[in-house]
């Protein structure tokens, strides 16, 4: 239990900068959704989309890499080093192509006006790329605190910047106060571009305060151990590529598809902003996951030769499904609630996605905490096999979807993909690298959620406080069955 409360432990302090601070960040979307069109934010939605997928490119599996060879290394600092100076060396020359390329890129995506936003977002990428593996090496030497800390100074910068030049310049200006320090700082030309700002500002932050990890670096590249680190870094690039291929490529698909469908760029978008802005509601898991995957991934490592390493990952795989699927029954059911998190009424349309989409995220999470398989068996390429058959029926769905059920057949897409994805990966790791976990309580917990929010959407209707009292009563029987089968009742009568 120790070895759990340590892994709780660390998955509270990650949350501390994951969840709250990337939380905070999020509540930047009503400031967002209030302030910009549904076209304009679904051109936001849209470049957001493509960083997702260079993200995975520019880091190209090393964090992950890192994790798996510090623990055979003798010479911890050289094999950083080595992995740091290829992080180096791709973003490298990413930065001076994306420069070099920008207004091509602008005229391919249809904003040939926005050329300087590509440049923005090509730096972006390559601070936070190159950020990500100096994190890494914090999470590696247990430095919660120090990784914390960074995270929401930058997440802080990134708000705070937003606040001024979102929240009172444009406002400032827009009521035609242009004469005073609003006026210095904010042109409606650049517009949403102001967003991408505050973002570069709060990416070259992480840099900036990792200095002290900068001084220790020395480049240094051998080419046997340049050979061993990709093969192995590969498949978990392209496992990587392909699982934000089902994560984002819906937005830009959206978008082109109704195109060819003959609706205006103008339409389109706002349906992507519409699509994007709900899909924001479905964060909770999303950040839950993201938090312990900073915390479990080092912790699967270190735990591999552990004796009692199976009933560890049993153990936590069946409360992290309880976690999640308690997050999908609350917002699920109280939407009436959660819908203000965008007040912009133009956006509620698309609430009828978020269900689907919680429900999609709750699969993703278990693959997640699954995919730990493949990785201490040393055969990444599963994890590859698996992330590019996802994304080939994540595209021909959302082909044959969206023009019939517009951006609802992109929800539902995530969905089949993610439980698809789940399912098989838990047939490929029981045969070759088993790990016996739960399944009984994993798919009661799953089943019992999905039934209630059923049930009370069913029931729901216009009235709110009905709403309510429903979502409230469901919940509450969902956390009494947790309670009833997790607390040691019967211990506590023998004593």
């Amino acid at each position: 239990m120790s070895t759990l409360k340590k892994l709780a432990g660390q998955t509270a302090v990650y949350g501390l900068s994951s969840i709250l601070g990337r939380l905070l960040n999020y509540l930047l979307v009503p400031l967002f959704t209030s302030a910009f069109t549904t076209s304009e934010y679904g051109i936001v939605s849209e470049f957001y989309a493509y960083v997702a997928f260079l993200v995975v490119l520019l880091t190209f599996g090393l964090e992950t890499t890192y994790f798996r060879f510090i623990n055979k290394s003798e010479n911890g600092e050289k094999t950083f080093n080595e992995i740091f100076s290829l992080v180096l060396i791709i973003n490298g020359i990413f930065l001076v192509l994306i420069l070099l390329l920008s207004q091509g890129i602008a005229n391919a995506m249809l904003f040939p006006q926005y050329q300087n936003f590509v440049m923005w977002f090509g730096c972006i990428l390559a601070f936070d790329a190159t950020s990500s593996l100096l994190l890494a090496k914090l999470r590696q030497q247990n430095n919660a605190k120090k990784f914390a800390l960074i995270q929401l100074a930058s997440i802080g910068l990134n708000i705070l910047l937003n606040l001024i030049f979102i929240l009172y310049a444009k406002r400032e200006v827009d009521a035609g106060n242009v004469d005073g320090f609003a006026g210095m700082i904010y042109s409606p030309a650049i517009g949403i571009g102001y967003i991408f700002i505050a973002n570069l500002c709060s990416s070259l932050l992480k840099p900036l305060l990792l200095y002290k990890e900068l001084s220790e670096f020395k480049f240094t590249l051998s080419k046997e151990q340049t050979k061993t680190v990709l093969l192995f870094a590969a498949p978990l690039a392209i496992a990587g590529f392909a699982g934000i291929v089902n994560e984002t490529i819906d937005r830009p698909m959206i978008k082109y598809i109704l195109l060819s469908q003959g609706e205006t760029l103008d339409y389109a978008m706002s349906q992507v902003g519409i699509y994007s802005g709900n899909y924001k509601l479905s964060i909770l898991i999303t950040l839950f996951i993201q938090a312990f995957r900073y915390a479990a991934e080092p912790f699967f490592f270190a735990q591999e030769k552990n004796v009692d390493r199976a009933k560890i990952y049993s153990k936590i795989m069946t409360w992290f499904v309880i976690v999640v699927t308690t997050i999908f029954v609350v917002i699920s059911l109280n939407l009436d609630i959660f819908k203000w998190f965008i007040p912009n009424e133009n956006y509620w349309e698309g609430l009828k996605i978020v269900p689907v989409l919680l429900l999609a995220n709750v699969f993703l999470g278990i693959y997640y905490n699954q995919s730990i398989w493949y990785k201490l068996a040393d055969r990444p390429m599963f994890g590859a096999y698996i992330a590019i058959g996802g994304a080939l029926v994540t595209i021909v769905l959302n082909i044959i979807a969206v023009p019939i059920l517009g951006y609802m057949g992109s929800a539902w897409t995530t969905l089949i993909v993610y439980f698809g994805m789940c399912a098989a990966s838990w047939y490929l790791g029981q045969k070759n690298y088993p790990i016996k976990y739960n399944l009984r309580k994993v798919l009661f917990y799953i089943g019992a959620a999905v039934a209630l929010v059923l049930i009370g959407l069913m029931i729901q209707g216009n009235d709110i406080k009905t709403n309510l009292f429903i979502g409230i009563l469901f919940t509450s029987i969902f956390l009494g069955v947790i309670l009833f089968l997790e607390r040691p009742f019967r211990t506590l009568k023998k004593r």
